[in-house]
């Protein structure tokens, strides 16, 4: 009788063994069910400390050389002195340039978040015949290098009479930065469900009233993200002011570290206060808006 047999007609049958010299399949668990929960404290610890070893020692060092006395050794900054920060400032004309990068970051920031939030609406909402082809050249703009944007920035601005001018360097940045931040932004509409927007026209609301009053309440993530890079970039870049620039009173805080290098000799302690003065509005940025990046950046990441 065979098995098919046997389980109709309700007989037993002994257990079939597999024949000799055949190893039985062990079977494994599966690992889909794996989480975090079970990978060791120290597999996730180890790394993260070794990365932030790394991270925090050069800015342990900046800020050592920042407030230590001139010709002392000693790995403890101690006793303090703001003589590098008082040099810097007032010999230095950092104030100026502290001045001078506050307004080109600001000015760059809300000037590509407004362009591109119009540009990034115009993506998301309308179907047009060159569309794709529009996205597709944004995103190639991205692979050009800045530096390759110089020598055709600086014949446009000779012909507008914009050289040595900070509203150079604030339109060449909203342009460099323009295409990331469009593209950005359109994906953070496309998440706005169109019926929240045909709901205000029924209301009463023309296309902007509505795009006020409903969508862009809900893109404050997102803007604020977006925003935030802009300025950073803005605040940290060095080739626009150094080529657009040339008067002292005009230059940014980039350049003016680079003032702080000599031919022959370098005051580290002058360099590291100057650092210490340009890091310190980014940190603060970030130490502000911090739970709004991942939420942002998320946002746009489903989508687009």
């Amino acid at each position: 009788m065979t098995v098919k047999e046997a389980q109709l007609t309700g007989a037993t049958t002994a257990p079939v063994h597999p024949a000799p010299g055949r190893h039985r399949q062990e079977i494994k668990p599966s690992k889909k069910g794996a989480s975090w929960e079970d990978v060791p404290r120290w597999q996730i610890y180890v790394p993260l400390g070794v990365y932030l070893l790394f991270t925090l020692v050069p800015f342990y060092w900046m800020l050592l050389f920042a407030f230590r006395p001139t010709g002392s050794t000693s790995l403890v900054p101690w006793p303090l002195t703001f003589e590098h920060f008082d040099k810097v400032w007032n010999e230095r004309a950092f104030a100026t340039f502290f001045q001078n990068s506050l307004l080109v970051g600001v000015a760059s920031m809300f000037m590509t978040t407004v362009v591109a939030l119009a540009g990034g609406y115009a993506l998301a909402r309308f179907n047009f015949k060159v569309k794709k082809a529009f996205m597709l050249a944004l995103l190639c703009s991205q692979f050009i290098p800045g530096a390759l944007m110089l020598v055709p920035l600086f014949e446009i601005f000779a012909n507008l009479k914009m050289i040595n001018s900070l509203g150079s360097v604030i339109i060449a940045e909203t342009v460099f930065q323009l295409p990331l931040t469009m593209i950005l932004i359109s994906g953070f509409i496309r998440n706005v469900p169109p019926s929240l927007e045909e709901a205000a026209w029924v209301d009463g609301c023309g296309r902007f009233r509505a795009f006020c009053a409903v969508v862009l309440p809900l893109l404050r993530p997102g803007l604020i993200a977006v925003g935030s890079f802009a300025f950073v970039h803005s605040w940290n870049h060095f080739l626009f002011a150094l080529m657009f620039l040339s008067d002292q009173s005009k230059q940014t805080i980039p350049v003016g570290l680079a003032t702080l290098m000599g031919a022959d000799s370098v005051d580290l302690g002058a360099l590291a206060a100057g650092g210490v003065v340009a890091a310190l509005p980014v940190v603060i940025v970030f130490a502000f808006i911090q739970k709004w990046l991942v939420t942002g950046f998320s946002a746009g990441a489903v989508k687009g």
